[in-house]
């Protein structure tokens, strides 16, 4: 491990609680991070920060210090249902994780609580936990932080609750907005005093983030930490330790390559993205059912109540592989990663760097490799331009064993198999269509026979994207799908009894179309008749209503012409009652008495 130093805690500017230095010596962190030295002085005198560093750098006790040392020098103490800070991160994981870190420096301070309100909890239960043994510093994500702003009736009236606010700090600030938590921040904004510290914390800075320091910060101090050496002349984004690598390798090799470099390294500590959940659900019991003699581990977006579980257990492996998508790509700190694997390149560029940053932190050495097709290539030049992130090649590996026969054979022998592996290939393809760099990842460009060779797929699904398509390149297998049985008793017991309602249902609805065709076709051709019939009577009633309303205005005009003759009324009188409407004169034209001079 290599020191990435700024000095040590006892040269701040701003002394810190003898405490809180013990506190840094049991952690192991004898030296400061340039983020931290950087950090730590504006926000304990009292600036709000907007702090952007590259991932691993340390940004966690670089708001965690200046919060408890804040929080210690309040003239009056916190009671015990006052919140002096609130810390909101995107994803639950970094909220577990930043609650750790946080909770070896409370348990020398007894005098402050702190509280975690995360997804995936009873938030009855939150209520309860606060009610009782308060919450001074709260971790939370965004979602969960403001459903607690709701539970006014429940007894916890959060809003009286963080009027003694001093620090807020958000974590990972331009996550928080890619998942679409920007109303739930600007609710929260909204409720929480204006006299606070702000420090705002990310790894890029985005037009959204910019927006958020401009609401919620005042007069903010901007930090940027850049890498030393050749980091700070390229502005490099990723960390100096790390060794970035790419591969370019067909569709249906990808997935040989992967489990040939695992088997090869059984003894590091791994993390795989996936582009989608869908996708890490199939290739985790294939990597499961391939790559034996090491403990492989899935988590995805979609997973509710397991997710703190397995999170937790890898941490704490010595090797392993982690099987992911994007959630895992934000802030978590997961001691010694070997190596970061990227088997689809993510749907934005600023994400790759976020997933390479889980690796190569603090002072360590890491390695990333992304496998890309030979479409994608230019992604290489457009990351080193983009994002400053150079990448070197690896070559194929060689001697790499076909296991695609045998994924195959798992999915004819399993319809769950089969089943999640038609859902990865649609998931895919449709994240593949909304890449952020649509002229690299071009989907008219993708080989689907060779991607669904890869996927180890018996037959192309039914959707949009390859309607009207043919592949000849592609061989379905010579079987009816529908067939296949789940290997779980139970679940093809109820498969069965389904397809069996099904084919009843369908025989119903046959019989029930066909009399309702020839029924419809009848009362059809009645209706037509009815409204026929109903348009020429109407068509009457209104021909005859023109007539009636043409005698009237004949007759309203021939007097007039009688007046006239007999001086009751003036020609200008006459003029001027017959020129009232357009209608009349014409009327009179066409009886040929509407020239007025001659008839007189």
């Amino acid at each position: 491990m290599e020191h990435v130093t700024e000095g040590s805690w006892e040269s701040l500017p701003v002394p810190l609680h003898p405490r809180v230095l013990g506190a840094l010596r049991e952690l192991g962190f004898p030296y400061m991070t340039p983020v931290q030295s950087a950090t730590i002085p504006l926000f304990m005198r009292n600036k709000d920060v907007a702090a952007e560093a590259v991932t691993g750098s340390g940004k966690t006790l670089a708001f965690v210090i200046p919060i408890l040392e804040i929080l210690l020098r309040r003239e009056e103490k916190l009671k015990k249902s006052q919140v002096g800070a609130i810390i909101i991160t995107p994803t639950r994981e970094l909220a577990i994780q930043i609650d750790e870190v946080l909770s070896h420096f409370t348990r020398h301070f007894p005098q402050f609580s702190q509280i975690l309100w995360i997804g995936g909890r009873n938030p009855g239960e939150d209520v309860e936990r606060f009610r009782q043994q308060g919450g001074n510093i709260i971790v939370a994500t965004p979602g969960r932080l403001e459903d607690m702003f709701r539970r006014k009736a429940e007894g916890l009236d959060l809003a009286s609750c963080v009027r003694s606010l001093d620090v807020l700090v958000l974590d990972e600030a331009d996550r928080l907005l890619d998942m679409g938590f920007e109303a739930s921040i600007n609710t929260i904004l909204e409720v929480l005093p204006k006299q606070r510290r702000t420090g705002l914390f990310s790894a890029t800075q985005t037009q959204e983030v910019e927006n958020l320091v401009r609401a919620g910060l005042r007069n903010p101090v901007r930090v940027s930490v850049k890498e030393k050496g050749v980091a700070a002349s390229s502005v490099q984004k990723t960390p100096s330790r790390l060794e970035n690598y790419y591969m370019v390798c067909k569709a249906d090799e990808k997935f040989n390559q992967l489990v040939h470099f695992l088997r090869n390294h059984k003894q590091e500590k791994h993390l795989v993205f996936f582009s989608t959940c869908a996708c890490v659900e199939y290739y985790g019991k294939a990597l499961e059912a391939l790559v034996k003699g090491v403990k492989i581990m899935c988590i995805h977006g979609k997973m509710k109540y397991k997710r703190n579980k397995i999170f937790m257990e890898f941490r704490k492996l010595q090797s392993g592989i982690l099987v992911c998508t994007d959630v895992m790509a934000r802030g978590i700190d997961i001691p010694e990663v070997n190596w970061v694997l990227q088997y689809d390149p993510p749907s934005s560029a600023s994400a790759f760097v976020h997933r390479c940053g889980r690796t190569a932190r603090i002072g360590h050495r890491g390695s990333a490799l992304v496998f890309l097709l030979p479409m994608e290539e230019s992604y290489i030049n457009f990351l080193a331009i983009n994002q400053k992130c150079p990448l070197q090649e690896m070559k194929l590996q060689k001697n790499t064993v076909d296991l695609l026969p045998k994924l195959k054979s798992m999915a004819l022998a399993d319809r769950a198999v089969f089943e999640k592996g038609m859902k990865a290939f649609v998931s895919y393809v449709q994240a593949y269509a909304k890449h952020e760099c649509n002229l690299i990842f071009r989907l008219k460009d993708l080989d689907f026979a060779s991607l669904a060779r890869g996927f180890a797929l018996l037959r192309m699904p039914k959707m949009p994207e390859l309607r009207g398509k043919q592949f000849p390149d592609f061989v379905p297998v010579d079987i009816n799908t529908d067939t296949i049985p789940f290997k779980d008793k139970i679940r093809e017991k109820q498969r069965q009894k389904l397809l069996k309602q099904q084919r009843k249902e369908k025989t119903e609805n046959d019989k029930r179309r066909k009399f309702i065709k020839n029924k419809a076709w009848s009362k059809q051709k009645a209706k037509k008749e009815k409204k026929k019939k109903m348009n020429e009577k109407r068509k009457r009633e209104e021909g005859s209503d023109t007539e009636d309303e043409d005698m009237e205005e004949l007759l309203s005009d021939t007097r007039l012409l009688k007046k006239l003759k007999k001086g009751k009324i003036t020609e200008e009188e006459f003029e001027k009652s017959l020129l009232t409407t357009g209608k009349r004169t014409i009327k009179m034209a066409d009886l040929g008495i509407s020239d007025l001079e001659d008839d007189s």
